[in-house]
């Protein structure tokens, strides 16, 4: 028996109200089963609808009544004849009742699999829950369902129930489906159960579990806060990305006589000498190499054993932070979950005290764990607390891997406000965009979420399986058009679209929008051409030329700041980004050149240029956060045309109205915004006593 197998009975509402989304229900089904062919192969399905004219099922034959529920397949090993079935489900006539469709379903599990495969029995029920279920004979509503969760309990079961909402009618009474929904309720509090409400076809695709993955540890043992106090912990995966299956190489050499050929292939790799190519070097002649510079340099395996770094399996509190240090953004690869040792109690206790604690302080903990005795990586990450509100389940951490300093990738963007006046948008432009980006909230209040992460499948994933089990069946089968519902996951929703063509066209009205033309010229020689700066108002650029930095020369491979297009050079300097040492180089370049052109000016005759060079060294001490390197050349330059006697460049500075970076522009400033004009006033001589 396969260690993973379950047992699954789909139970599926095919009453007169289901008729609309019965297509859609054939779609999840059928997916289901195409995935289990897969990645489950010796799973067991069985099928039941409920609804229908007829009655077929083993309990009205020996006990009587549960009418109008048939069993359209047995448990059965999942095949491809089980699609055939999901795909072409009957179509009732009368109210389904879910409750004798779910006795059913258990007295289908239980006659088939007795005691075994205990907690792998499933039952998935699909309905709109819109008709009252029967009285029972005794007792109340409530009552028989708490009688079948016992037993549902008793016999290791779950369920899962699905209850679509999106084609009740307005007449429908909301005492019934209120009913309902509290009778179904009932089983998520007394066995493990899943009830699921979904308003579109995209949530129903993706309500439904379609790969029972078994948890499993990857790691148990001492979470230790310090040397004396340690809580016994268990750690699981939370969320994992669902990968394509893995896919292996087929030979077809084999004749089609033989029966028992496996259509494998084997892989063989020979090492040859780089002297002689005819001849094979044989394993105990080779060793492992590593690239240092032009050379190799070769290792041993026991010198690679020797200098392995194997750090002790444990899983270490490093300390304490406030949560809003930690950004969303810092979070990488998937999500573990901390639970206390199942049945150690003072460890549930422990647990829960301390992630309390750390929800009322809003704390997080800095981890260092190594899952594995032998490990060679270590991870540092956060420990988040979720404080459970259920009774009956215990509270526990989730924990997402940090990057260390050489992972994090700092890229400073410039801000909007440094652009110049002619290109901010205006009033009418900024309510436009608003309306437009509000217009596409996925969330809109009043309405169920558009596209529910736990919902919404990968569509490439869904149309991979499609279209597999389509090849199984007809091996020349062409690629089939996306289906209808991947389509509202992929592409604009039309109803949204047309609903917003009034905020869509206002857009379009205030904004003109071109073509960018193709460039032919080099980015060289556009950036001689271009003489873009802007200050104080002042904007001097070529139309039709990009503004951006890192758009306009990020091809361009400049190493110095030249006599002739000082500036261009500047920006195509600052903008590499194959070594974080451009931006210095680059600053440093551009000191000089405003220092040769003032000292070496005829009558302020290189003034003008300077002035070109200092403004593009003031945005680009802006974008890249470096203020106090414009701030202090800026001084430096000052007491300089002091001692030079070359005041006049002050002054042309000043009426400029070139000024200091403040901190509202760069947090690293020190300057204030009051203070950022101060370093050209003219200052009164004291008056001799």
């Amino acid at each position: 028996m396969a260690r993973n197998k379950e047992g699954l009975i789909l139970l599926v509402d095919v009453g007169p109200s289901m008729h609309s989304v019965l297509p859609e229900i054939q779609k999840v089904c059928s997916l289901l089963i195409q995935k289990k062919l897969v990645y489950s192969k010796y799973d067991e399905v069985g099928v039941v609808v409920f609804g229908t004219e007829d009655t077929k099922n083993d309990l009205t034959k020996e006990i009587g009544g549960y009418e109008h529920v048939t069993v359209l397949q047995p448990i059965k090993v999942v095949d491809g004849d089980l699609v055939d079935v999901m795909q072409q489900l009957p179509r009732g006539t009368v109210p389904g009742d879910f409750m004798d469709a779910i006795v059913v379903g258990m007295d289908m599990l239980i006659k088939k699999y007795q005691e075994t495969i205990k907690g792998k029995k499933r039952i998935c029920l699909i309905t709109n829950a819109m008709y009252p279920i029967k009285d029972p004979y005794e007792g109340t509503k409530e009552d028989q369902v708490y009688t079948i969760a016992e037993q549902m309990a008793a016999h290791g079961m779950k369920i899962d129930c699905i209850v679509y909402k999106g084609n009740q009618k307005q007449d429908t009474h909301d005492s019934i489906i209120k009913e309902n929904d509290m009778l179904l309720s009932i089983f998520s509090k007394k066995t493990k159960a899943k009830a699921v409400h979904v308003e579109s076809s995209t949530s129903l695709l993706g309500a439904l579990r379609t790969r029972n993955i078994a948890p499993v540890t990857i790691y148990r043992g001492d979470l230790e806060l310090s040397s004396t106090f340690k809580i016994k912990v268990w750690v699981y995966k939370k969320t994992s990305e669902e990968k394509f299956p893995t896919l292996k190489k087929y030979s077809d050499k084999a004749p089609a006589t033989d029966k028992f050929a496996t259509h494998e292939i084997k892989v063989d790799y020979e090492y040859k000498s780089v002297q002689d190519p005819s001849k094979v070097v044989p394993p105990e002649q080779r060793i492992k190499g590593y690239r240092y510079g032009p050379q190799v340099i070769p290792i041993s395996s026991a010198e690679l054993e020797a200098v392995k770094f194997r750090p002790e399996k444990s899983v270490k509190l490093l300390g304490f932070t406030n949560a809003s240090n930690i950004m969303r953004h810092y979070y990488m690869k998937d999500v573990n979950i901390f639970i206390a040792d199942p049945g150690n109690k003072k460890a549930i206790v422990a647990v829960s005290a301390l992630a309390r604690a750390m929800k009322e302080m809003n704390k997080v903990a800095i981890l260092r764990c190594v899952w594995r005795q032998g490990q060679t990586n270590v991870v540092i990450g956060v420990l988040t607390p979720n404080v459970s509100e259920n009774d009956n389940i215990a509270d526990s951490f989730y924990f997402n891997v940090l990057p260390f300093a050489e992972d994090v990738r700092e890229f400073q963007f410039p801000s909007f406000s440094n652009l110049p006046a002619s290109v901010q948008p205006n009033t009418e432009q900024q309510e436009a965009a608003d309306k437009l980006v509000m217009m596409l909230d996925l969330a809109p209040a009043g309405k169920e979420e558009a596209l529910r992460p736990d919902f919404t499948p990968n569509p490439v994933l869904e149309r991979f399986y499609h279209h597999l089990e389509l090849k199984s069946k007809h091996p020349d089968a062409a690629v089939p058009p996306l289906d209808a519902t991947l389509k509202r996951i992929t592409e604009p929703d039309p109803e949204v679209i047309s609903q917003n063509k009034l905020v869509i066209d206002e857009f379009r009205r205030h904004f003109d929008l071109k073509e960018n033309p193709k460039l032919k010229k080099s980015t060289r020689r556009l950036l001689r051409d271009r003489t873009s700066g802007s200050f104080g108002g002042e904007v001097v650029k070529n139309e039709g030329q990009p503004t951006d930095l890192v758009t306009s020369t990020s091809t361009v491979k400049v190493e110095t700041i030249g006599d002739l297009t000082p500036v261009p050079d500047f920006e195509a300097m600052i903008s590499r980004r194959d070594s974080p040492e451009w931006v210095s180089k680059a600053i440093f370049g551009m000191k000089n050149k405003v220092f040769d052109l003032v000292e070496n000016s005829y009558e302020g005759d290189t003034y003008p240029k300077a002035l070109e060079c200092l403004i593009a060294l003031r945005r680009g001490c802006v974008i890249e956060q470096e203020p106090k390197q414009f701030n202090n050349f800026l001084h430096h330059i000052y007491r300089f045309c002091q001692e030079k006697d070359l005041s006049s460049f002050c002054e042309f500075l000043a009426s400029k109205d070139i000024t200091l970076i403040t901190k509202t522009e760069a947090e690293d400033s020190e300057i204030a915004e009051g203070d950022a004009r101060s370093l050209f006033v003219k200052r009164e001589p004291n008056s001799s006593k």
